[in-house]
């Protein structure tokens, strides 16, 4: 994934990564939790009407010159960019959604990385029940503690792989992949759906989310939740504390169009 404008050294500081990097396994889990921590998995522009654009040099200008996050092709895309200036192999996977009611297609967009002789999962836009760190693939049915969640990879009854994070005490299916290597023109159709479709829930209302070494902020629509191991705090904003909340509690700028259009 290269961007003629994105730039390592930039990259390092939108993401507040001051420490040594290198093309090893201690980097690779050193830049996700960075980026997750400070780059929001956020749709605004999709709720003020706009289709998101796959065009690399959009997403490195939007993400680390614009003060934005994005959703999934964006900030994995971003992640891509960090992998590939380090010299970091990686894949595309194309994942299907396992926690809605209906079947669904492989419209999320992962990572698979391989370092030092072992492949790894890396995602940075799931959103709420998004991994926290890389997990290996080599590590399946057991238990993962990532801060204050827990995950786990498994094999399905097609052989492909099964993410499930531990929600409310049992094991919930969040997405299925394998191991087939896309290009990224292919997500091209499911973005498409993502940002336009009146079924999915970047069109039907605002999503954003911003990991924390002790939980996440969440907001929906105008629901802002703060999950730590303390439990769930809930408040709805008020009319016109959107733009606000983004900007002192999420970091973004630049939103005040993204942030009225809801």
């Amino acid at each position: 994934m290269h961007a003629s404008n994105f730039d390592l050294d930039t990259y390092l500081r939108r993401i507040g990564h001051t420490g040594p990097v290198a093309a090893d396994t201690a980097t690779l889990h050193a830049l996700m939790r960075a980026q997750l921590f400070t780059v929001p998995f956020e749709n605004l522009d999709v709720q003020a009407g706009k289709i998101v654009s796959l065009v690399p040099e959009d997403i490195a200008g939007k993400l680390l010159g614009g003060g934005r996050g994005g959703y999934c092709y964006e900030v994995n895309g971003l992640f891509a960019m960090a992998l590939q200036a380090l010299g970091i192999a990686y894949r595309f996977v194309a994942a299907r959604p396992m926690f809605y009611p209906a079947r669904r297609p492989r419209t999320h967009m992962a990572l698979v990385a391989e370092v030092e002789g072992r492949q790894w999962l890396c995602d940075l836009g799931f959103g709420s029940y998004g991994i926290r760190a890389p997990m290996a693939l080599d590590v399946l049915d057991t238990d993962v503690g990532q801060d204050c969640d827990s995950f786990r990879l498994g094999l399905d009854a097609q052989g492909e792989y099964l993410l499930q994070a531990r929600v409310d005490g049992a094991w919930a299916n969040q997405y299925a992949f394998n191991l087939s290597p896309q290009e990224w023109v292919d997500f091209a159709p499911a973005n498409y759906l993502n940002s336009t479709h009146p079924d999915a829930i970047f069109v039907q209302k605002r999503v954003v989310v911003l990991h924390q070494p002790a939980g996440r902020l969440i907001l929906v629509g105008d629901l802002l939740k703060t999950v730590t191991t303390r439990g769930t705090q809930q408040r709805q904003l008020a009319d016109g504390e959107a733009e606000a909340v983004l900007g002192e509690l999420f970091g973004l700028v630049a939103v005040r169009q993204a942030a009225c259009a809801v």
